[in-house]
């Protein structure tokens, strides 16, 4: 099923597509069917021309894994790690499809974009095996990883640049577990003002999803409503040659196969109080 929330003319609705249209539940929120609570269809199939996504949910935590495509690793100088880099984005930095990328005026020169497969867990994890991590999987969502380089880069940690306001963009959709064959076969891309800067597979991954959920459920409880982001391939702005990277006016777009899109407008430095 490919799940939404919704805004529609009588208000929030949580609903499924089926037949080109969304079939509204009686949850009250994502996180009722992410966290496998019953639920019955309720009203009648809305067309999705009249509907106005959201944030498909809020996610309880949002875990990071940096550096876990080879080819990024070459591009960027990273060394290949032998364990995988962990690290986190908080909950300020959710955008729904159509938010504008913004960030503080004087504060970064270099904002980037990341396309990134996000994995959603559903059934609680702790210390489960490799074998057995995907049946913890509700779902995948289809991210951008928006990352300020300089401040990332000239940090001991990677969080201050990578958590400022709205720099997580989800897609619409949160296609779940049973509708992908297989989630390390799938195409990832992004573009940028509809050019290919991003064009890879999952296959790619040196940590594959069932290896981070494994490696991951060892130290950290993993509950229904977690997100973990995967990782990048090559094609960031710091990789290119010269380096390139978001400026107001451009829009930006990660597409997943299977999963949709994300796509938001950049608006650039603004002045915040």
């Amino acid at each position: 099923m490919k799940w939404m929330s919704v805004q529609t003319p009588q208000g929030p609705r949580v609903g499924y597509i089926k037949d080109g249209a969304l079939q509204p539940v009686d949850a009250a929120r994502m996180q009722d069917i992410v966290e496998g609570k019953a639920w019955r269809d309720d009203g009648q199939p809305i067309p999705l021309a009249d509907v106005k996504p959201t944030l498909p949910f809020a996610p309880r935590n949002i875990i990071c894994i940096g550096a876990n495509y080879r080819d990024h690793c070459i591009e960027t100088g990273l060394a290949i790690p032998e364990k995988p880099v962990v690290f986190a984005k908080f909950s300020n930095t959710l955008a729904a499809d159509g938010d504008a990328i913004t960030w503080p005026e004087g504060f970064t020169e270099k904002v980037d974009w990341e396309a990134e497969l996000g994995v959603v867990i559903g059934k609680r994890a702790q210390g489960v095996s490799e074998v057995e991590a995907l049946s913890h999987v509700f779902g995948y969502v289809a991210a951008n990883d928006v990352s300020a380089r300089d401040v990332q880069l000239g940090e001991a940690q990677w969080v201050r640049g990578k958590s400022l306001d709205g720099f997580c963009p989800l897609a619409p959709t949160v296609v779940t577990r049973d509708e992908v064959a297989d989630v390390q076969s799938l195409g990832i891309r992004c573009l940028v003002n509809g050019e290919a800067v991003q064009s890879s597979n999952t296959s790619e991954m040196i940590f594959s999803v069932a290896f981070l959920i494994a490696y991951l459920s060892r130290a950290i409880t993993l509950e229904p409503g977690d997100l973990i982001l995967t990782g990048t391939p090559a094609g960031v702005g710091l990789g290119l040659k010269p380096p390139r990277f978001l400026k107001r006016g451009d829009v930006v777009s990660v597409e997943i196969d299977g999963l949709g899109s994300v796509t938001n407008p950049v608006h650039g430095a603004i002045a915040r109080g």
